[in-house]
């Protein structure tokens, strides 16, 4: 049985690990792999057909605890204890919650102090008991009457008069006074372990087609010296195409991976003389996960080819390698030969496939299928996507819901997946 402590606002967790709230998913999941020996039956939740909708979520059934997500930034927004009979708890090191301690309602007053009047919801018959970042729903169900209260207390709040002995059914930790506006904060000092992270990523480019990229920035303070006097801060970085390897380094630092092309799936949709030329040596990519974005060099020159920035959708065959690039698509919007106007796309934009084709007035080409597979994977359980070519970029679309991806068509080309 796990045995964890409770910070109000913050986090859960104990000497080893914890949970924070603003912590990105994939640490959480990090976390989970480390010590799978002991958290086990970990269920990942989420929705196929709007992913955008409702919360990422991690169960962990042996112990009877929610972790849920974001779906826009996917970052830690609330932890729930569901089931306390599975679980120790203590706060400011004593224990409320174990085998020998029944969490009752007085066992939750004399932890955690006074608070405002608790308020009850008649429709699942719960008593909420609210502190600041934190709040415990008690069963009412089992209640002999009806619970006594003063419904023009407080401005509707209801002051119940609680039998000696109720259990605490549920627990949330979340930032804030109320849990149904709570938010998932900025990602605190102890997630960046010397990391930098992207806040958003701008696509820049002429009517022509895309330039490069516009990264803003956020590290925090690493090295000799106290966590607690640590700081973030925010930079921003461009980077174009044909920018060298010296460039990207200088701008952006070491890739966390470098990975050599061994085959290009693509080629065979290239101009007729590109596809004749055997590669003498392969492309390669700097991959920068915690950015969500794949920079792809080429062997010869050594130059910038091609950007591919990952939206990290739950279901995608890359999920969970890469954190959510935040990006910006300026598109062009024409009605014949006059430049209309620029409309800014994002991963965040919902049936976005329909969305394109109804701003550029025309329906896109017929897509390219996508399988991934090799020689050393023949299986790919999450199926085939589509490659739609648009304004010199390609749209990689899952067949399994509605978005979409981008890859250019010039000498240099920006690959988005989403």
């Amino acid at each position: 049985m796990l045995d964890l402590e409770v910070v109000p606002e913050r986090s859960l967790g104990n000497e080893q690990w914890e949970f924070a709230l603003g912590m990105p998913f994939s640490q959480a999941i990090s976390i989970l792999q480390k010590h799978c020996r002991i958290i086990k039956n970990v269920q990942v939740l989420y929705s196929e057909q709007t992913p955008l909708s409702h919360d990422l979520i991690l169960n962990l059934t042996q112990d009877g605890i929610k972790l849920l997500f974001d779906a826009t930034n996917q970052r830690l927004k609330v932890i729930e204890v569901y089931d306390l009979s599975k679980v120790k708890l203590k706060y400011c090191g004593v224990h409320f919650n174990s085998q020998a301690i029944a969490p009752t309602i007085e066992q939750i007053d004399q932890s955690f102090g006074a608070t405002h009047p608790g308020v009850y919801n008649a429709a699942e018959q719960l008593f909420h008991l609210n502190f600041r970042g934190l709040s415990f729903s008690f069963q009412l169900d089992s209640w002999n009457e009806a619970p006594k209260y003063e419904p023009n207390f407080a401005m509707g709040l209801a002051s119940l008069q609680i039998p000696h002995g109720a259990m605490v059914k549920r627990m949330h930790i979340y930032t804030g006074n109320n849990l149904q506006e709570t938010r998932a904060p900025a990602m605190p000092l102890a997630c960046f372990l010397g990391n930098i992270y992207a806040e958003c990523v701008d696509v820049l480019r002429d009517q022509a087609g895309p330039l490069g990229l516009k990264l803003r920035l956020l590290t925090a303070g690493c090295g000799l010296g106290v966590m607690t006097d640590a700081k973030v801060r925010s930079l921003e970085r461009s980077i174009f195409f044909g920018d060298s390897c010296q460039d990207v380094l200088g701008a952006l630092g070491s890739p966390h991976k470098v990975f050599y092309k061994s085959e290009d799936k693509m080629k065979i949709h290239s101009p007729s003389p590109h596809k004749q030329v055997p590669s003498k040596c392969n492309d390669y990519f700097f991959n920068y996960f915690t950015l969500g974005v794949d920079i792809l060099f080429d062997s010869t020159t050594h130059l910038v080819k091609k950007f591919v920035l990952h939206t990290n959708y739950p279901g995608h065959y890359n999920f969970n390698i890469y954190h959510r690039c935040d990006f910006k698509i300026p598109l062009v919007i024409k009605k014949g030969k006059t430049l209309i106007s620029y409309k800014s796309i994002s991963p965040q934009i919902m049936h976005l496939c329909l969305s394109i084709q109804e701003l550029l007035g025309h329906p896109m080409e017929k897509p390219v299928v996508l399988h991934r597979s090799s020689s050393a994977n023949n299986t790919n359980p999450f199926g085939s996507t589509f490659c739609f070519g648009l304004q010199r970029m390609i749209f990689e679309v899952r067949t399994s819901c509605i978005c979409v991806a981008l890859s250019g068509i010039r000498m240099y080309t920006v690959c988005i997946k989403l």
